[in-house]
């Protein structure tokens, strides 16, 4: 009968006391030097390495008191048999360490396994925990090249762009493997606002450069575009779930992506599972459906989400009136201008606003019959008719905007994945917005606490298992 262990890291005190007493002489003989050449800034920089050396030193006995060295065990209930004992390099928080230990390999499998990464939980066979949380959320808000550059000048962890290109990856395929039992665990920890009263659910579009070629296993971000290789621009998806207080001031919102897919298929399952869940902790919440005037967007919005209130996003609709105005009496002239102000008004605080701009657009339209830009704007007003009770909205304190969905989609999605020469597929593309939403929408900690625990296996040692050699510390 297989044994279940959970033991801690046994390091050996004198290991540690002589890793401190090391520390404390080296710090001595800094502070007795005072500062030199290099001025303070120096000084900074050597107590850094001084303390970075030493929590390299005892992460490295941490780790290797996790491992065994038995003829063979138990991971994650599948037996695996004793192969060899090597070196291996992690990546820690202070800095890359080596620790000898045991690799194992399962009769399924020509891959080796070492019980202290599983149970350190270290990622990718390289990152120990933390080092991996940090560099995923560096990663997250800037590419792997910055992210180097920003770990070198702070002077602990080093590892490469290589390095830091293949994390997210490893980690979004973890997540995207269970993604919906795992997405389920993270909004049922996520609370309503309590001052909440209503939410507004929006969902967008925005195009991304895509590699023609969407094959596996090459790197998540393009450089310059290579000869011969053509990029592609497809629709990723964004959508919003913001809680309102009675005011109508905004007091959080949970944004999500999700790279090209057709007719956002995962995007809108997503947004639906959180909106239920928002009404199931506060069922009494106003339900406000914003977007612009896609005919997709609506049909979901309208017909999979509950009942609510739909507004059509007022600056779309504002911005459609312009431009019927301009057609009428020229781009940019005085009259357009003196029009424009007059209606997006009358529209925004009118009881019958949209009833009386669709009057003047008809009229218009009678002026210049020949015009195919007032006539479509005409019948974009009259197809959003219902959507457009901005008076009444804004008298119940409710958004009539959907700038928040809209900025998801420039700070989620453009501002990292459409820099100069990027180009990309799914898998990697997908990784970074995972990580990239959780951090704009307050959730990093529970998702990574959740990622965390998916990732965990059990080690087991079979009942009177003789070691080849004694543990670190017996």
């Amino acid at each position: 009968m297989p044994v279940s262990t959970n033991s801690a890291s046994e390091t050996t005190p004198s290991a540690v006391e002589a890793t401190l007493a090391r520390l404390g002489e080296r710090l001595c003989a800094l502070l007795c030097t005072g500062v030199g050449e290099e001025g303070f800034e120096g000084l900074e920089r050597s107590l850094t390495e001084a303390f970075c050396e030493a929590q390299r030193e005892v992460t490295a006995e941490a780790l290797a008191g996790l491992d065994e060295d038995v003829p063979c065990l138990y991971i994650g209930g599948q037996r695996y048999r004793r192969a060899v004992r090597s070196k291996g390099r992690y990546l820690t928080a202070a800095g890359a360490v080596e620790v000898e230990r045991t690799l194992y390999r399962s009769a399924r499998s020509a891959r080796s396994v070492a019980v202290l990464d599983v149970r350190a939980g270290v990622v990718a066979e390289l990152w120990t925990p933390l080092a991996a949380r940090q560099g995923a959320a560096l990663v997250a808000h800037v590419t792997p090249q910055e992210a180097e550059g920003l770990l070198a000048e702070l002077g602990h962890m080093r590892p490469s762009k290589s390095s830091l290109d293949r994390l997210p990856k490893v980690l979004g395929g973890a997540w995207e493997a269970e993604r919906e039992g795992l997405e389920a665990r993270l909004r049922a920890q996520t609370q309503v606002p309590e001052q909440a009263v209503s939410m507004a659910v929006s969902l967008d579009g925005v195009m991304v450069p895509m590699k023609e070629d969407q094959g596996a296993g090459q790197s998540a971000e393009g450089g310059a575009h290579a000869p011969g290789k053509k990029s592609v621009y497809r629709e990723a998806s964004c959508a919003t779930l913001s809680f309102f207080d009675a005011e109508g001031k905004r007091l959080s919102s949970v944004r999500m992506a999700r790279m090209p897919e057709a007719k956002k298929a995962t995007l809108k399952a997503m947004l639906a599972a959180e909106v239920h869940e928002a009404l199931g902790q506060r069922p009494e919440l106003t339900v406000v459906k914003l977007a612009d005037g896609a005919k997709d967007n609506w049909t979901y919005l309208d017909s999979v989400l509950p009942a609510g209130e739909s507004v059509l996003d007022f600056y779309h609709a504002a911005e459609q009136l312009s431009e019927a105005f301009d057609a009428a009496y020229g781009q940019g002239s005085a009259k357009a201008g003196e029009y424009i102000t007059k209606y997006r008004h009358i529209l925004r605080h009118e009881p019958d606003g949209a009833k009386r701009v669709i009057r003047a657009l008809r009229y218009q339209h009678q002026r210049h019959p020949r015009s195919e830009r007032i006539a479509q704007v005409l019948q974009y007003f009259r197809n959003n008719r219902h959507r457009m009770r901005y008076h009444e909205m804004k008298a119940r304190n409710l958004p009539i905007g959907s700038g928040v969905v809209e900025a998801a989609c420039k700070t989620l999605v453009t501002q990292r994945l459409k820099r100069s020469g990027m180009r990309w597929r799914i898998p990697g593309g997908q990784a970074i917005l995972t990580l990239r939403s959780w951090a704009q929408s307050g959730r990093f900690e529970n998702g990574w606490e959740i990622l965390a625990e998916a990732r965990e296996q059990t080690v087991e040692l079979p009942e009177n298992v003789v070691p080849l050699r004694a543990r670190r510390g017996r």
